[in-house]
């Protein structure tokens, strides 16, 4: 028996579960730096638009270079593409510590701003490895496994997210924030040294499109294309697109409305117990994948968030929204896993990274709009609503109540309202609804890994379109 070629591993699960724990690794420690260097700014500056504009920046990247770097992850070996990636992030990261440690020589007088243009070029690192990462992760997992995998990735975003504050206000007290920042350093580098080991089998036709003449206009029109004439897709996109953004604003002015009424001791009792639930939700879904029909796991979920919403939004008190933000989040990595595999499978492997980049684009276009208007529309629209003599002080207040935070209560009743509407448009869509019979599986049963031809085409060769795939266009 032959031994297997590099680019042909014959143990694609534990390539990605190798790989899943680098990038775990990684994101804890990014997860680690954000929360110790926002809190940095903060208490710098006093300034809370300083402190957004970090996020602002680190996610400017994502919406704008993300078309762009799906067509190269495409034509790159994604392996590389990931690596890459990691050793940009680290190198991001390691630039900080020398500003904070020539500040601290006395060489530089540390500005918040000095931030921004370094933490721009991280998130343009960034925007290179999530499409990677999500066009490999069919390339390595069986099919009807690639649910739990996906539940495997959001249980590492819940565990970070849980963790990483907890973690890094002990680690602050005792290492300082130069401490935090190397350990990040670290995590990219262990990140880096996995997918230097490992290796990735190639997407079919990576070497036809290394060698054609194509365009990047072409490319990035193939994958526009490809989702513009899939209407059940279409739909989907669109309605990934508005419940993210939905909930990008409910997590913007969630810690206002518990500070309206409550302490930051309570704040942090809320936060953990809504961990909890997003930590649930995560290991729910790595153990069971999701339902066999994956739209009633896009649709179905997003109901519990959307109570969860009306919840959160009655007089309040700390154990009703401990409730409904630890169900609200418990419904998040089940909804996601769900729409991840939609697209996994009925995405042709040759254009995962082009696609997933277009899906990552127009999702986080609207969480950058989210983050521009959630401070306007709280404070100078729905907070005056719902102040004592507002327009709606005497309606709606008698149920929400009236004064500081009824406003955003107020803006989740909407919300709440807004998702459930999504919903019932989605349902209604017979091509959504049956997205998962009418278009065809593009992904082989079993890794490609371990059914790779070993000849290559040749270099003037013309790769068929996907476009062009018999089935794949419902009427």
């Amino acid at each position: 028996m032959t031994a297997p070629s590099p680019a042909s591993p014959s143990r694609p699960l534990l390539t990605f579960g190798l790989v899943w724990l680098g990038q775990f690794v990684s994101l804890f420690g990014s997860g680690l730096t954000s929360f110790a260097l926002g809190a940095h700014v903060y208490q710098l500056t006093g300034s809370t638009t300083r402190f957004v504009l970090i996020s602002f920046f680190a996610t400017l990247p994502l919406a704008v270079l993300s078309p762009f770097a799906g067509v190269l992850v495409d034509r790159w070996d994604r392996r590389k593409a990931m690596l890459w990636s990691d050793v940009g992030s680290g190198l991001t990261t390691a630039l900080i510590w020398l500003l904070l440690v020539a500040d601290d020589l006395g060489q530089l007088a540390f500005k918040a701003w000095y931030l921004y243009p370094i933490v721009l070029l991280g998130g343009c690192c960034n925007a290179f490895r999530w499409p990677a990462w999500t066009a490999t992760t069919p390339l390595l997992i069986p099919k009807q496994h690639l649910g739990r995998a996906s539940g495997m990735a959001e249980l590492g975003g819940a565990i970070s997210q849980i963790a990483s504050p907890l973690f890094a206000g002990l680690l602050v007290g005792s290492i300082g924030l130069h401490g935090v920042l190397f350990m990040d350093v670290v995590s990219f580098l262990f990140a880096a040294g996995v997918l230097v080991v490992v290796r990735f089998p190639s997407a079919p036709g990576a070497s036809v499109r290394r060698a054609g003449p194509r365009s990047m206009r072409a490319e990035l029109a193939e994958g526009w294309r490809f989702v513009r004439d899939r209407p059940g897709l279409s739909y989907i996109l669109a309605f990934s697109t508005f419940t993210n953004s939905s909930l990008a604003l409910v997590l913007l002015l969630f810690t206002p409305l518990v500070l309206a009424f409550t302490d930051l001791k309570h704040l942090g009792l809320i936060g953990s117990i809504s961990g909890m639930g997003l930590l649930a939700g995560g290991i729910l879904t790595s153990v069971w994948g999701g339902p066999k029909r994956r739209i009633l796991g896009i649709a179905g979920f997003p109901i519990i968030a959307s109570v969860m919403l009306l919840l959160a939004a009655l007089p309040p008190s700390v154990p009703l929204l401990a409730t409904a933000a630890a169900l609200f989040l418990f419904s998040m990595p089940l909804t996601t896993t769900n729409s991840h595999v939609i697209w996994q499978l009925k995405v042709p492997l040759e254009i995962q990274g082009r696609v997933s980049a277009l899906r990552k684009t127009v999702g986080q276009s609207g969480v950058l709009l989210t983050t521009l208007i959630a401070g306007p529309l709280a404070d100078r629209v729905f907070e005056p609503w719902m102040a004592p003599g507002g327009a709606f002080a005497g309606s709606v207040g008698r149920v929400l109540g009236t004064g500081t935070g009824r406003g955003i209560a107020f803006l989740f009743v909407v919300l709440g309202f807004a998702v459930l509407g999504a919903v019932g448009l989605l349902l209604l869509s017979p091509r959504a609804r049956r997205v998962q019979e009418e278009l065809p599986d593009m992904i082989p049963s079993h890794p490609l890994a371990t059914s790779l031809p070993s000849e290559q085409p040749p270099a003037g060769a013309v790769p068929e379109s996907p476009l062009s795939a018999t089935g794949n266009t419902p009427s």
